[in-house]
Formats: C-alpha cells, sequence, structure tokens
C-alpha cells in the first residue's frame, strides 16, 4: 500500500500494515489532482473517498479551459506553473524512492488536454530521468465537444515528444464493449445499454433492478482496471514480478513510438462489474486478450506487425502453463523480422478481487496508426475551413496546428513503414535508443 499512499500520522503502523478499511484518515494518496473546474475536485472531496486526498495536492480554477486546448496549455499553464511544480514536489519528496510518473488524462476537453500537455513537459523538464507514463482517453469519432479533433490532434503530437510510454483509451472502444456486454455476459445490440450510460448492475456484476450506475461508471471501471493490472507488480508478490519500468525498457524500440495498444481478459472493473463469460480456462484466457471486443482501442493486432508483446498475469497459475499458452499465442500474431522472440511475460500472484485469475496484454503494434489516421481525419475536416480556430489562436500560433499535423502525420507514417517490405530501411532510419532492443539513455 505504500506504494500509493503515505501515513501522515506517525503513531500509527506503516501505511502497507494498515488493513483495508482501517484508519484511512491516516492515509494520503501519493497523487495531484488538476482540473481547472473546481465543481469536479469538489464533488471528489465530498464523496468517500475525500479523506485519502490531500487539499496542498489540489490545484483548481473557477471557469474551465472551455474546451480550448490552447487555453489550458498557453494561459492556465504558464499561470500555475510555481503551484504545479511546488505540488509534485511536494508528492516526490515524500517518496522513499521515485518510480515514474502516472499521468490520466483526457483529451477531448480543454484541461486534460490543454494543461495534461503542460503538466508532462514540466515533468520532462524537472524530472527527465524519471520515467512518464500516460493513460489517456481518447476520443470518439461523435464526440459532444466539437473542438475536441483540434484538442486531441495537439495533444497527440506533444505525448510523443514528452511521454515515455502511452497506454491509449479510446472512448468509443470503452462504449462498444459496456454496449455490447452486460453484468451476466449475455450479448446485446449497441443500443441496449444505452451506449454504455447508467447501465443498472449489482455489487456482483448482475443486472440489479434497483441497482444503479452513475453515467460512465462502468467506462471507468475499465479504464481504472487496465491501471489496476498495469501496477498489480508494485503492489503484490509474484513468482516474476515486471517492474513498471520494464515496461518501457522491453517494449519501446524507438523513442517516439511508444503507443501500446491494451486488452484485458476478462473484462471486468473494480466495482465488481464485469463483461463477457467467465473464461473456462487458462487457455481461454489468453485467445480472448487477442480478441478485437477485449481491446481497449479499435485495432487488429493480428492484421498488423507487432514489434513487442507484454502479458501480465494475475492469478494462481504455474509459469509452465503459461509458458505453453505463450507458445501458442506467438503463432497467432506476426511479429517484426527484427524481433520475433519479444515477449514480456509477467507473473503476479494476488488476483483482482472475486477473480480466480486475469491477464493484461500489451502490443506496440503497428495498428495504432489506424486511430491516428482517423483523429488526422477529423481534424482536417475543421481545419481546413478554419472553424473555431479563432479561439485557439488567441493563446498559441496557427503554425502550432501545422507542426502537430506534421508531426502526427510522420507518426503514422514511422508505423506503417514497419510493416511493409521497405521495414529494413525504416529500422535505419528510426534509429533505436540505447544499446540492444528497447533500451533507453
Amino acid at each position: 500500500m505504500s506504494s500509493f499512499f503515505r501515513n501522515v500520522d506517525a503513531r500509527v503502523e506503516p501505511a502497507e500494515e494498515v488493513p483495508v478499511g482501517g484508519r484511512v484518515r491516516d492515509l494520503r494518496a501519493r497523487a495531484v489532482v488538476i482540473d481547472m473546474e473546481e465543481g469536479v475536485v469538489n464533488s471528489l472531496l465530498q464523496g468517500p473517498l475525500g479523506d485519502l486526498f490531500d487539499h496542498r495536492s489540489m490545484l483548481t480554477d473557477v471557469s474551465g479551459s472551455g474546451n480550448n486546448w490552447a487555453h489550458g496549455y498557453a494561459m492556465y499553464g504558464p499561470k500555475y506553473h510555481d503551484s504545479l511544480v511546488e505540488s509534485i514536489r511536494a508528492a516526490a519528496e515524500h517518496c522513499d524512492s521515485l518510480q515514474s510518473f502516472l499521468v490520466t488524462h483526457s483529451l477531448g476537453g480543454g484541461t486534460g488536454s490543454g494543461v495534461g500537455s503542460y503538466v508532462l513537459g514540466t515533468l520532462a523538464d524537472e524530472y527527465p530521468e524519471v520515467y512518464r507514463f500516460n493513460v489517456s482517453v481518447f476520443p470518439s469519432e461523435d464526440d459532444d465537444v466539437v473542438t475536441s479533433p483540434y484538442n486531441a490532434l495537439l495533444s497527440l503530437s506533444k505525448l510523443a515528444e514528452h511521454s515515455d510510454c502511452v497506454f491509449p483509451v479510446e472512448n468509443q472502444a470503452l462504449l462498444d464493449i459496456c454496449a455490447g456486454i452486460d453484468g451476466q455476459g449475455t450479448r446485446h445490440d449497441r443500443g441496449g445499454a444505452g451506449g454504455g450510460r447508467g447501465v443498472g448492475v449489482d455489487g456482483q456484476g448482475g443486472a440489479g433492478p434497483g441497482a444503479r450506475e452513475a453515467p460512465f461508471d462502468r467506462m471507468n471501471g475499465i479504464t481504472a482496471s487496465l491501471m489496476l493490472n498495469l501496477t498489480s507488480s508494485v503492489r503484490f508478490e509474484g513468482s516474476l514480478n515486471v517492474d513498471i519500468n520494464e515496461i518501457t525498457m522491453n517494449m519501446v524500440p524507438f523513442p517516439r513510438l511508444h503507443f501500446l495498444t491494451t486488452s484485458m481478459s476478462p473484462i471486468w472493473s473494480p466495482g465488481g462489474a464485469r463483461g463477457g463469460r467467465a473464461p473456462r480456462g487458462l487457455e481461454q484466457v489468453f485467445s480472448d486478450a487477442l480478441q478485437e471486443r477485449n481491446m481497449l482501442v479499435h485495432a487488429s493486432p493480428r492484421s498488423h506487425t507487432t514489434l513487442a508483446c507484454a502479458m501480465l498475469m494475475r492469478g494462481d497459475v504455474s509459469i509452465s502453463d503459461v509458458n505453453r499458452c505463450m507458445a501458442r499465442v506467438k503463432k497467432d500474431l506476426r511479429m517484426v523480422s527484427w524481433n520475433r522472440d519479444g515477449f514480456k511475460l509477467g507473473l503476479c500472484s494476488k488476483p483482482p478481487v472475486g477473480m480466480d485469475q486475469s491477464l493484461l496484454c500489451l502490443q506496440n503494434n503497428t495498428g495504432i496508426q489506424g486511430s491516428f489516421r482517423s483523429m488526422l481525419g477529423r481534424f482536417d475536416k475543421l481545419y481546413s475551413r478554419q472553424f473555431y480556430l479563432h479561439h485557439y489562436t488567441q493563446y498559441i500560433d496557427q503554425a502550432s496546428f501545422d507542426f502537430a499535423r506534421e508531426d502526427v502525420r510522420q507518426l503514422v507514417d514511422d508505423y506503417r513503414a514497419l510493416e511493409g517490405p521497405g521495414a529494413g530501411q525504416a529500422v535505419r532510419r528510426l534509429q533505436p535508443v540505447g544499446v540492444g532492443f528497447g533500451g533507453h539513455p
């Protein structure tokens, strides 16, 4: 527990000795919470977990960023730079061994995209040797924020520049998961679950007649379970635990190509609601992890080239059984020619609550270019007509749009080049970092 919480009362046991549900008032999350609309943060503080957050690590304003990346990045970012640096410094100094920064944000609005990009650049300047991981929520095509194509593309350019590893989560993929599978594991039409909003479930993942989830609870729960699986080795013991920094070392052969597609088997959320039928066995768990319906982005990993793959397993399983399943999975993936054995395995003995086992699959797969091309297409529809551009040029030059578009287009070209006949030339042009595969300076 001490990895993500600190004890603020020296008179009681260390944080790792505090039982779950006991003396919560003595724990504080190692977190900095930022939102330019204070109402969101206030609702968090008034909720059942409000006591876990230190009010000195809250950074808020009143009016919000107006769904404007430039407003958040060029106005709010510099305005609160000193407060931001001080809040992060205070949280970092409470750590005995600072491992990494895990940034969670959405790319569709103004604060998550604009202020989030500024925070990422600040971390790169202030803590250049500490790894920066991003769980970034990509907006859907029918997003209700009309300027989200601008915000998403400008943010994506900054993610390519400043992040060490990005775990994209697409809103549309989450909506499809929630709409396609209910708590009993029964598939139905997309409209049957209200597009994933307000799906009624009980504590065991079944449809409860009187129980209701708040809007987006299940979508948020799936994203939270991604992070729980990702960080399980930090919190629990295992026969083959993977340090979170090893993910970047083993999964990112080229510095800018650090966007990892994610899938889980089974799909579940921390509140108890889970999607799909319980897997019949370990073989089924591995098979489902490669299915498009279990992916948190719209991608087809089997139709594209995989640069590297990590399987993070949780539960009481033997390494021999896992290796057998891994050998079968390798046959289903088209690995890049120069890294056919680029697989990483992690084993954590503690399964998710209420489950026997689960699997998180991370792939550096060229199929992610599809999401980037979709972003570019939506961006071009607005930018070609100069719609809403004057709201952004109040804070940034129009050249920033051209630079971001070219940056993302180059990202698409780099991924595409690695799956074609000219992949060898692409490798020489991209210049892998460090010595050997996946190294960092």
